[in-house]
């Protein structure tokens, strides 16, 4: 490893990390709401094979580009378009970090929702008969623009705490404490939530596939999905990559992050969805599905006060993990680029000023911009769509072509075949065979399929 650039001190460190940028707010939150648009069992089905043929591969392909540079995904592309003469391959790192600081702007919105919910549980949990409002109110936050800007302004701060201290001292040490915590609560939630009445309603509709309900933009919204959740195409896994250390096997520590950010996927519709069927007067599309369902729901239960307040620390918990992730990507390529005027935690904070600058968009777009509506879309939704179905696909393959024409044969063989894993010289041709040509041709298909749905859907 070169100069001072910081390692894991361990491997479970590094698939601890891995997997809690993975397993955030995009499983719990927006899983869930996206399955309901999408009809159900059909479109699981189709999120699992995805996940195998296309985020396997690319997820493998960043980590490989990062522990083989050893620099983050700015620094990385770069060398690329250097060293095979194509300046675009540079656009890509380019690209991929702008998008990290813009999900993240809008992703500490959302996580400042669940901060909301979290502090009016705990409130009504200490003081039950003091408060004016229900703590499952959604639509007084919705009013208030200011406090969600407010929201989201703690949850950077405490983001930038964790980042601003480093790879050891921050972000593997918190993530070593939270994620088996975040994994407990998750568990204990989903038994009690499977033993709800419309728990056989919500399998037949979650594992029974009718592919009639699947549209035509149902594949690149898994897709978009899987690199949101995969953290594919932000830069975030070539940055986890460069600090991998050298003995550790890229291939089977991407098919172990993406195994468990599908499972915890699926559990978390698992949690979601027996609540939402039981409050059937909430469209299972909406993308507040989580928000409007479950505080309302556990009120109605003895002990639902603290249940609730076990679920949103739970949740924040994953939302936590997931912006230090995105968070890490920025400052790494801010301290990687400019490494004679700015330090890590200068860096941390110029990134959390710009992100905070960027979310008074999303945090006002409930009230000072709630008239603003595009194909029937709010501010908000519009944003996610537009960023997950269509901007994320398009520069996770910018990253992919970068990644195949511009590392060398041999460079590629080093990171994904080791002398002891006598299975990884047999899987080496399929990796290659499918990020050349099987993930790029899905992504690209996938794309053609939405603009056709869109075209459709206008004439």
């Amino acid at each position: 490893m070169s100069g001072k650039r910081g390692s894991w001190r361990t491997r479970f460190g590094f698939y601890l990390l891995a997997i809690g940028s993975a397993c955030g707010l995009g499983n719990l939150w927006r899983f869930p709401y996206v399955v309901g648009e999408n009809g159900g069992g059909a479109f699981v089905l189709l999120y699992v094979f995805m996940a195998l043929t296309v985020g396997l591969p690319l997820l493998i392909a960043e980590l490989s580009l990062g522990k083989s540079t050893r620099q983050s995904v700015l620094m990385a592309t770069q060398k690329l378009s250097r060293t095979s003469g194509r300046k675009s391959f540079a656009w890509a790192g380019r690209f991929s970090v702008a998008l990290s600081v813009v999900v993240f702007s809008y992703y500490a919105v959302i996580s400042g929702w669940v901060l909301h919910f979290f502090s009016r549980f705990l409130l009504e949990l200490l003081f039950p008969a003091n408060l004016p409002h229900s703590p499952a109110s959604l639509a007084l936050l919705m009013k208030n623009g200011v406090l969600q800007w407010a929201l989201a302004s703690v949850h950077v701060l405490l983001t930038i705490v964790v980042v601003a201290k480093g790879v050891q001292e921050g972000l593997e040490k918190w993530i070593s404490y939270t994620m088996p915590l975040f994994v407990s609560l998750v568990l204990l939630l989903v038994i009690r939530s499977t033993s709800l009445p419309s728990e056989p309603e919500v399998l037949r509709f979650l594992f029974y596939p009718d592919f009639s309900k699947l549209t035509y933009s149902s594949m690149i919204h898994a897709i978009g999905h899987i690199f949101f959740t995969l953290s594919v195409g932000f830069g975030t896994l070539v940055t986890f990559g460069s600090y991998m250390r050298e003995e550790d096997h890229v291939p089977t520590a991407g098919f172990r992050v993406t195994l468990v950010d599908t499972g915890i996927s699926l559990v978390a519709v698992m949690l979601v969805f027996p609540i939402a069927f039981q409050a059937s007067n909430v469209p299972l599309t909406d993308p507040a599905l989580l928000f409007e369902t479950l505080p309302k729901f556990l009120l109605e239960f003895r002990g639902g006060i603290l249940f609730g307040l076990l679920f949103f620390s739970c949740l924040y918990l994953a939302a936590l993990n997931a912006s230090i992730g995105l968070m890490e990507t920025i400052v790494s390529n801010l301290v990687d680029s400019r490494k004679k005027r700015l330090n890590r935690n200068k860096a941390s904070w110029i990134a959390g000023a710009f992100a905070l600058t960027l979310a008074m968009v999303p945090s006002f777009s409930s009230s000072v911009f709630r008239d603003v509506e595009i194909f029937g879309k709010g501010l908000m939704e519009l944003m996610d769509s537009v960023l997950i179905n269509w901007i994320l696909p398009v520069i996770a393959l910018g990253l992919l072509l970068s990644i195949n024409w511009g590392m060398s044969e041999k460079e590629k063989q080093d990171q994904f075949v080791a002398q002891e894993r006598f299975v990884s010289f047999s899987m080496y041709p399929y990796w290659r065979r499918a990020i050349r040509w099987y993930a790029p041709g899905l992504i690209v298909l996938g794309m053609i399929l939405q603009l056709l749905g869109l075209y459709l859907k206008l004439n």
